[in-house]
């Protein structure tokens, strides 16, 4: 019996090599997925935290200046208060025509110096003539009736007399004397009442001259044309009327040597104010230019609305660059006591001042690089500077050009070079 060899196993070299294609996950490890979120979160931090840095709002940059201490007035005396206003004209006036009519002629311009009674315009004459012609004849007429009835008065004298000598020689009847008498009365009183007519003639005749005088306006003082309002061929008014198509004056006229000023001075230091009181102005227009001046009266009356007072004000330096409606700052004084210690004041850019309704206002940079707001007092301006005389003290440093938002509270830097300018 043939015993058969056992066969070779074929599969088990190929067995061999498929266990060595397994993946042993007995020794695999679970990757760390905490610890890869907190790296993210760290990277996204990072780049934030850069973003942030670059894109963050800074604080602005402003430039800055230093009160200077200067003397609060070097003419001896104290400014005890400041007030505003205007320049205005105690006398002045729309010129303008007693009668309605069509302008004619404008003889005057802005600017133009007229005299007292000088013509200024004329106004369509043709119907106040017309009537002042009639007038006359009117006035012809009465004079000549008048005459003849003179003439006739003399005439009844003479037949009066010869009837008179007919009736003492018996040549005539009493009746033919007596109608002589009544006729010679009959014409006196004619003559009379013809005087009365002739009278009433010369009055019409005398208005129908006004009228006709009235057709030529004429400056009623001597002064400035300021504004020319009417031009030839318009309708002229003393009234308004015609739909607003009608104009009531020609021009304006002021007299420039009634020009005082006018300012409101708050009521709770109207007490610092007297008749009489020496006063500074100074005119917006020329802020170097310090014109004299004293107190003419204090309106005795106040306003509700604003709780001032108004004061009016002489000048006393008078000049023709000073205009009607210029607005004006000035500051009422008194003489300094001897030896009280001289009045402080300081000196600031004007850049730095800012206007918010009636306060003037500056912000001040504090040592931390935070603002205040402070509200000031100006004594006076002479040109790129401006003496304050309270609110602020020497050395402290206040913001002279810088964003228009800036506000109290707000952080800025102190453009470089500034930190230790003086």
């Amino acid at each position: 019996m043939n015993e058969t060899a056992p066969r070779p196993n074929t599969n088990e070299p190929r067995l061999a090599r498929l266990d060595e294609l397994k993946i042993d996950r007995g020794d695999e490890r679970t990757p760390p997925r905490a610890g890869m979120i907190v790296g993210v979160i760290v990277v996204v931090l990072a780049i934030a935290g850069v973003a942030w840095f670059f894109l963050r709002p800074r604080p602005p940059v402003v430039k800055t200046a230093v009160a200077a201490e200067v003397a609060a007035n070097a003419s001896g005396t104290t400014t005890v208060l400041n007030a505003a206003g205007y320049v205005t004209a105690r006398r002045q006036a729309t010129v303008s025509s007693k009668v309605t009519g069509k302008v004619m002629e404008v003889l005057v311009e802005e600017g133009t110096q007229v005299a007292e009674g000088q013509l200024v315009a004329r106004i369509d004459a043709s119907i106040p003539a017309a009537a002042h012609r009639l007038a006359a004849s009117q006035v012809d007429a009465a004079g000549s009736a008048r005459e003849e009835t003179r003439v006739r008065i003399a005439q009844a004298k003479l037949d009066l007399e010869r009837q008179e000598k007919l009736f003492k020689g018996g040549f005539t009847s009493e009746a033919d004397r007596d109608r002589a008498s009544h006729d010679l009365r009959a014409l006196e009183a004619r003559l009379a009442m013809q005087q009365d007519e002739l009278a009433v003639a010369q009055r019409s005749l005398a208005m129908r001259q006004q009228d006709l005088t009235d057709t030529e306006i004429r400056a009623p003082f001597a002064g400035v044309v300021t504004s020319k309002n009417a031009q030839p061929g318009e309708m002229i008014s003393p009234m308004s009327a015609g739909g607003g198509f009608t104009r009531t004056g020609i021009c304006t006229l002021v007299d420039m040597a009634s020009l005082e000023f006018e300012v409101d001075v708050n009521e709770a230091y109207i007490n610092r104010v007297r008749p009489g009181q020496p006063v500074e102005a100074v005119l917006d227009a020329y802020p170097d230019w310090r014109i004299p001046a004293h107190v003419i009266t204090i309106v005795p009356t106040a306003d509700r609305q604003k709780s001032t007072v108004m004061v009016r004000i002489g000048i006393d330096g008078r000049d023709p660059k000073i205009l009607p409606e210029m607005a004006v700052k000035v500051s009422f004084v008194e003489p300094q006591q001897p030896g009280a210690p001289a009045a402080r004041a300081v000196t600031v850019p004007k850049a730095a001042l800012r206007r918010e309704g009636e306060l003037d206002t500056l912000f001040v940079v504090k040592n931390e690089g935070t603002l205040e707001r402070r509200a000031v007092q100006v004594a006076e301006t002479a040109g790129d500077l401006v003496k304050l005389a309270a609110g602020l003290a020497p050395g402290e440093r206040v913001v002279t050009e810088g964003p228009a938002t800036l506000k109290d509270g707000d952080r800025v830097r102190v453009a470089a070079g500034e930190e230790g300018k003086k």
